[in-house]
């Protein structure tokens, strides 16, 4: 990567960390919630963009649609008076199940795109998987260390891209899914898990009232599938012939670009959560 341009990536993830973290310490869940719906829309409107939706109508009409569903899930969860865990705990849930359908469907490109790749299918995909994610993080948010426990789901996806990105570079010689995203590799792959065992480790030294399996149990399988989510993304960009979801961020591309792994992994986190006694 050239220098200017890793300048202006570093640059541009400062911002958005700090950003992100003045939201997490001034914010309540619920205003952070809805701040969080602003950012939903953009990665909807990006959407829009990957599946070729173009007119103005089009994009007007799912980003209504989209803003409508936001709007129904807040009030019945109960944003605005006492949340609805196990409404979130079952939104999370069908979240997951479809993650792991579009596991098969990564594993079965190009043949597999007969069954997703019409406009309305992937429209609905986006649909559900922004809303989802949307859910997942306000669960979190509203329970016990809600904060803390978001940061650390956040740090969880971060740990699992840059440990691929660095294992990769300097081990990588097997391709871990080359016909969706040749840069992939397996080292990369297991690098983003390794890169977890300090953050665990960390956890168990400073709540050594915790177990260390609960750690493993809710960090791990997260991590798996924040790779997922980059896999997904990227095979939408390939069977659309688009490079980045827009060039709003500096040096990343766009909102899509940055939270494709939080898409498949916060639902997950979410959901685990739900079953440990962490909170």
């Amino acid at each position: 990567m050239k220098a200017p341009m890793l300048k202006q990536r570093v640059f541009t993830a400062l911002a958005m960390v700090g950003v992100f973290l003045g939201m997490l310490v001034y914010l309540s869940p619920m205003m952070f919630s809805l701040m969080l719906i602003l950012l939903v829309m953009v990665a909807g409107w990006e959407w829009c963009h990957l599946i070729k939706i173009s007119s103005k109508s089009g994009i007007a009409a799912y980003l209504g649609l989209l803003f409508l569903s936001l709007m129904v899930c807040s009030s019945a969860l109960g944003l605005y008076s006492t949340f609805d865990f196990e409404l979130g705990r079952q939104i999370s849930l069908i979240a997951v199940g479809l993650w792991a359908i579009i596991f098969l469907w990564i594993q079965g490109y190009p043949s597999s795109a007969i069954l997703w790749s019409p406009k309305p299918v992937l429209g609905l995909i986006g649909l559900l998987l922004l809303i989802a994610t949307w859910v997942a993080v306000a669960s979190i948010l509203h329970g016990n260390l809600g904060a803390w426990l978001l940061l650390m789901a956040i740090a969880v996806v971060a740990l699992a891209d840059i440990g691929g990105y660095i294992a990769g570079n300097l081990l990588g010689k097997h391709k871990l899914a080359p016909v969706v995203s040749p840069g992939k590799t397996w080292e990369g792959f297991f690098g983003g898990l390794v890169l977890q065992l300090p953050l665990i480790a960390g956890l168990v030294w400073f709540l050594p009232d915790t177990e260390i399996k609960s750690w493993f149990i809710l960090i791990i399988p997260v991590a798996l599938y924040s790779v997922l989510g980059d896999l997904f993304e990227s095979m939408i960009k390939r069977h659309s012939g688009v490079k980045d979801s827009s060039q709003l961020l500096p040096g990343h591309g766009g909102v899509l670009d940055r939270i494709d792994g939080i898409m498949a992994g916060m639902p997950l986190f979410a959901l685990l959560l739900s079953q440990l006694s962490l909170r």
